[in-house]
């Protein structure tokens, strides 16, 4: 279309001309913005991407307009010319554009530049995810943290400004830029971390006084739009990957039997019986005393049943004490299990020292019975959970799950069932360690109370402790104590100061910590658990065996102190007997 320059002069008509252009105009911009929901755009929010939305429909509305205008050739010649074409699509929309983005030009400022209350907080990272993090400190007000400056290792960021904040690093000098910025909080808000650089940035982070919290990972997101923040969790700042082992053989050998777990209701228990669950045997039998816990596991696996429709595994529960001998043995006649694994055992050092004789009970009477029986029905396998401090112990509870393991080795050498201990550390959240304990502190104001600052443990996690006892069930040709390389062991003080940063507190300030002196047969430093010199490395690279020691006759043991129970003894009494029987334990005093 050829476009010609008019000079007319004015009149009603042109007049009329232009009106209706005006209209018809107006009315196309009206209803193509109603159709294109520019009126909807949310203008708090708004961003590059609207601003591209806008420019495209003013200029759809542009080119509209400059067709009408080659139609009444009473118009003047504004709307003629190719340079009015452009000034018409700039202005609508600069002016479309400016309305909504002045209110959150206005909303930036007096975010940034009002004083806001709140605690003192630096981001690692400087990318999309921190932004996000600004960005709500500033306009949400339940949002109590102030974010003061961005922390990140590219060279490339450091000493610019990003949201108006400044970019410090490296993230190695992290201690020195909080001092800088009296900072009392840190956010970790870089989704792509390693879980060991996650772990090293932790621990710069553990030599301050600052709360820790951070974005999850992207293998931990939801979603693509997951960018809460998450309090950092315990098993992280253990400063260690979590132990993965492949159940696919034990998976197998436990497909469709029968298996039998003693103390199922109790942290190793339960987590035993999800993992076994999963392998989908033929029957599950739940055997505890503890009736509640044994509930709850049940419960939990009859939903996750209801819910797979999986009706190929029955689920047995029953309670009964395994120094029950009468009970015991109605169970193993009953269903004759392939496997069992036998967690059933008092394992708390303090109250064990006071109730020695029931610690023997259970712990001793209670293996006894269950390893025999194993026997006389022909049990494939029968796996002990044991315990580190059954290494040199000093306390009642060692030295029983030493006699324990005695009594494991013995049935091995004279019968056809293969039997097997494993040997670990402290169990993060189980019942009895320290980090329930410690929570509940923090939960009721503190003080949280240690037994000495210097005193060291190796720690692992259910999962993994669980996960360790079904492969070394499955590894086990007879008489082994399997043993976890833990890592390295882990100061407890050090443990309650992170617990108290998770929580979202300081450490000295909101919450004390307090010395009260080491227990009644608790060791200051953990024995040394692994000794790859000496024990012999398995199919898997953190599982090894200790070196097997002939196997002892504990039959007259057995019978001594089963007879002990009818008499009224002392509680030294009782630890003296089982000194005689464990040459290897004795009193923290008496081993220094």
């Amino acid at each position: 279309m050829s476009w010609k320059f008019r000079n007319k002069s004015t009149n009603y008509a042109n007049y009329l001309a232009i009106v209706i252009a005006s209209v018809v105009g107006s009315l196309t911009i009206v209803l193509l913005f109603m159709i294109a929901k520019v009126y909807k755009l949310e203008n708090s929010e708004i961003g590059l991407h609207d601003t591209a939305y806008i420019a495209l429909y003013s200029t759809i509305c542009a080119c509209i307009n400059y067709v009408i205008s080659g139609f009444i050739p009473e118009l003047p010649t504004h709307l003629e010319s190719a340079p009015a074409f452009v000034l018409y699509f700039i202005s609508l929309t600069t002016v479309l554009g400016a309305t909504r983005y002045i209110p959150r030009f206005i909303t930036s400022f007096k975010m940034r530049h009002i004083d806001k209350k709140g605690y003192r907080t630096i981001v690692i990272g400087a990318g999309a995810a921190a932004k996000i993090i600004v960005e709500d400190t500033r306009k949400n007000l339940n949002n109590k943290n102030k974010v003061v400056a961005f922390v990140d290792d590219d060279v490339e960021k450091i000493g610019k400004i990003y949201s108006g904040l400044n970019i410090e690093g490296p993230i190695s000098n992290i201690q020195e830029i909080i001092k800088a910025y009296d900072a009392e909080e840190v956010i970790i808000a870089i989704a792509t971390l390693s879980k060991e650089r996650l772990h090293e940035i932790l621990d710069l982070l553990s030599k301050t006084d600052v709360r820790v919290k951070r974005m999850p990972l992207f293998n931990e997101m939801a979603g693509p739009n997951d960018v809460r923040i998450v309090n950092v969790d315990l098993e992280e700042l253990l400063g260690r990957e979590p132990i993965h082992l492949d159940n696919s053989e034990m998976y197998s050998m436990l497909k469709g039997k029968t298996i039998l777990v003693t103390g199922a209701g109790g942290s190793i228990g339960s987590e035993l019986v999800r993992q076994i669950f999963d392998a989908h045997p033929g029957t599950l039998i739940l055997f505890d005393i503890y009736e509640n816990a044994t509930y709850d596991i049940q419960m939990e696996l009859v939903r996750k049943m209801k819910k797979g429709h999986i009706n190929d595994i029955e689920l047995v529960t029953l309670i009964g004490s395994t120094y029950n001998e009468i009970r015991v043995e109605q169970i193993i006649r009953k269903y004759r299990p392939d496997y069992i694994y036998h967690a059933a055992a008092y394992k708390h050092v303090p109250l064990m020292e006071d109730s020695p004789a029931e610690a023997i009970r259970t712990n001793v009477i209670g293996t006894y019975n269950v390893a025999r029986l194993a026997d006389k029905y022909k049990v494939k396998k029968m796996v002990l959970v044991s315990t580190d401090k059954a290494v040199r112990p000093t306390n009642v509870m060692g030295a029983t799950k030493r006699f324990a393991e005695t009594i494991i080795q013995y049935f091995d050498s004279k019968s056809e069932t293969n039997y097997a201990a494993v040997r670990f550390g402290n169990v993060l959240g189980s019942n009895g360690s320290v980090v329930p304990l410690f929570k509940k502190q923090i939960e009721d104001g503190g003080p949280i109370t240690l037994t000495d600052t210097n005193i060291i443990r190796y720690f692992m996690t259910i999962p993994e402790a669980s996960s360790l006892i079904l492969q070394c069930g499955l590894y086990a040709k007879g008489g082994e104590i399997f043993i976890l390389d833990m890592g390295k062991p882990v100061r407890i003080y050090d443990l309650a100061v992170k617990l108290i940063k998770q929580a979202g507190l300081v450490p000295g300030k909101d919450i004390e910590i307090i010395e009260t002196g080491l227990r009644p047969g608790e060791k200051l430093y953990e024995e040394l658990l692994l000794d790859k010199k000496r024990q012999k490395k398995t199919a898997h690279e953190r599982i090894f065996v200790e070196p097997t020691e002939p196997a002892k006759p504990i039959e007259e043991e057995i019978v001594e102190i089963s007879n002990a129970f009818g008499l009224d003894k002392e509680v030294e009494d009782v630890k003296s007997m089982l000194r005689n029987i464990i040459t290897t334990y004795h009193t923290e005093n008496e081993n220094h």
